[in-house]
């Protein structure tokens, strides 16, 4: 119902920043939450941020909390990861998600969601 693209991944090295994108398209107008997701050599996905539509309630693991930023476009149907101070902790691909429907929280578990990209790489070098 919604499709998802990401882009914005890159080669970095450690400390700089980088600001993934994943455009939205299909009937957004039923999503409630959205959140990124990393996932590295096959390890199981990871909730790096989330969010409601609105900008309500914006959550962060401790991992990440302080050097990302989750945001949203309204007018671009577009969702942003603002990444800074990276690590090589942080190499991973980076999907979008989206979840159709209600609920009272955006929670950081992967079946909580119900649209997702295909992903962008992010590597940062040490």
């Amino acid at each position: 119902l919604v499709q998802l693209v990401e882009s914005g991944g890159g080669a970095v090295q450690t400390g700089g920043s980088l600001r993934l994108s994943c455009v939205a398209s299909g009937d957004t107008a039923i999503t409630t939450c959205m959140a990124w997701f990393s996932q590295d050599r096959g390890q199981e996905r990871e909730g790096v941020a989330t969010m409601f539509i609105g900008g309500l309630y914006p959550y962060y693991p401790a991992t990440v909390k302080g050097r990302f930023t989750i945001a949203h476009d309204d007018a671009k149907n577009t969702l942003y990861l603002q990444m800074s101070s990276l690590r090589p902790d942080d190499t991973a691909t980076y999907c979008c998600a989206a979840r159709d429907g209600g609920g009272d929280y955006c929670y950081t578990l992967p079946p909580h969601y119900t649209n997702w990209g295909q992903g962008t790489q992010v590597t940062v070098s040490s």
